[in-house]
C-alpha cells in the first residue's frame, strides 16, 4: 500500500477536525431550535379576587307618628295673634299641619286632618266668618265636633276639634289619624286643646290660605 505524503495527511486530518467542527456546530443550532427554552422568569400566580361584599344596609323604619289629639300640637305658649302685624294661617293640604304664621315666620304648627277626596276641604284664600259655636253634630255625616270657626259659606267650612258622636264623646278611631290622613267631610280638624285655643283667640277676619 502506498503511503500519503506527511504534508497530504495532515491536510487531510485538518479537514476532517474541520469537518466535524462543522457538523458539531450544526448539531448545536438544530437542538437549540427544536428544545423549547426553560423560562426563567418567576411562575406567576394570579390569586382569585374575592367580589366586594355587599354591603346590605337595613332601611330605618320610621317611627310611627303620635300625635295626642287631646293636647296641644307643640309644646310652647300659643302666640298671641293681637301682637303680630301680618297675622295670617297657612294650611297644607299635603303636610296636614296648620301653621299660624307672621309674614313668612311659623310661629306655631298644629296637626290636622283636612277632607278627603271624595269631600276635599277647597283650596284657596279665605277670611275668618264671626260664625262660630262650643259644639254640632250632623245627624247627615254622624258625626259632630266641639270649637268650631267658620272660615267659607258661613258654617259649611270649619275648623274644629277631632270629631265627636252623637252624644258628644270623642271618637277615637277618628281622633286617631289627626296629623296622618286627610280624612273629614271638608273641614279642618285640630286636637281639642288646639281646636279650644282656636275658637277662642283667632279673630274675624284672619286670612286663611289653604294649599
Amino acid at each position: 500500500m502506498r503511503k500519503l505524503p506527511t504534508r497530504t495527511l495532515i491536510l487531510l486530518i485538518i479537514g476532517l477536525l474541520g469537518l466535524l467542527v462543522l457538523i458539531g456546530v450544526g448539531f448545536g443550532i438544530q437542538q437549540s431550535q427544536t428544545t423549547p427554552a426553560k423560562s426563567q422568569s418567576a411562575k406567576i400566580t394570579t390569586q382569585k379576587t374575592k367580589a366586594p361584599t355587599k354591603l346590605t344596609t337595613k332601611k330605618k323604619k320610621t317611627p310611627a307618628l303620635k300625635v295626642n289629639w287631646q293636647s296641644a300640637s307643640e309644646k310652647k305658649a300659643y302666640p298671641d295673634p293681637q301682637k303680630y302685624t301680618d297675622f295670617w294661617i297657612d294650611v297644607s293640604l299635603t303636610k296636614q299641619r296648620v301653621y299660624l304664621m307672621n309674614g313668612k315666620t311659623i310661629l306655631y304648627t298644629m296637626y290636622a286632618s283636612t277632607g278627603s277626596k271624595e269631600s276635599p276641604t277647597p283650596a284657596g284664600t279665605f277670611y275668618i266668618e264671626p260664625e262660630h259655636g262650643e259644639s254640632f253634630y250632623n245627624a247627615n255625616s254622624g258625626e259632630g265636633a266641639k270649637y268650631w270657626r267658620s272660615f267659607l259659606d258661613h258654617g259649611i267650612y270649619l275648623f274644629h276639634s277631632v270629631p265627636t258622636d252623637q252624644a258628644g264623646n270623642f271618637i277615637p278611631s277618628e281622633a286617631e289619624e289627626l296629623g296622618k290622613t286627610s280624612n273629614s267631610h271638608g273641614c279642618i280638624r285640630l286636637s281639642v286643646a288646639d281646636a279650644q285655643w282656636f275658637y277662642t283667640n283667632i279673630p274675624v277676619n284672619t286670612k286663611v290660605v289653604i294649599h
